[in-house]
């Protein structure tokens, strides 16, 4: 039960941020961050693919790492939770948004039953430079049925 409501109070957060920063001006986000920032989810994609948990979770910022415990929390998690992100049949990167140090990321996604999603990452720099996913909101694509 506590898992559902810290993963029910994320979403929440995430949403109200994404609405937030989509309705303020966004900087252009240069060529080595969108190429840096795509290796890290396909980096993901990539470990989930393969079932590493404990891989799929270091491309993971420190506050959702706090959030899950251990890799197999996260992976469980997106399990039941992303299942289109665990196992994309397809996807498709859209040109990513800067916000001071966050950048806004839309994937499309399809999942094995056809079905089309967007997937939107929220990634923050690292003090270290490197890029990080500290979240994602998953819609349905716009042309499916709610």
């Amino acid at each position: 039960m506590q898992f559902l409501r810290l993963f029910t109070f994320c979403c929440l957060w995430i949403f109200a941020s994404i609405f937030g920063v989509f309705a303020q001006v966004s900087d252009p986000v240069q060529a080595d961050d969108r190429a840096a920032v795509r290796s890290v989810i396909e980096g993901q994609l990539s470990a989930f693919a393969a079932d590493d948990a404990d891989r799929a979770f270091s491309y993971a910022s420190q506050n959702i790492q706090e959030m899950f415990v251990t890799a197999r929390n996260f992976m469980a998690m997106v399990r039941t939770a992303y299942p289109v992100v665990y196992r994309p049949v397809g996807v498709s990167f859209q040109v990513p948004v800067r916000q001071g140090e966050v950048v806004w990321q839309e994937v499309q996604m399809r999942d094995s039953k056809g079905m089309y999603w967007v997937a939107i990452y929220n990634l923050q720099r690292q003090a270290n430079g490197a890029w990080k996913i500290n979240g994602c909101v998953l819609k349905r694509g716009a042309d499916q049925p709610a």
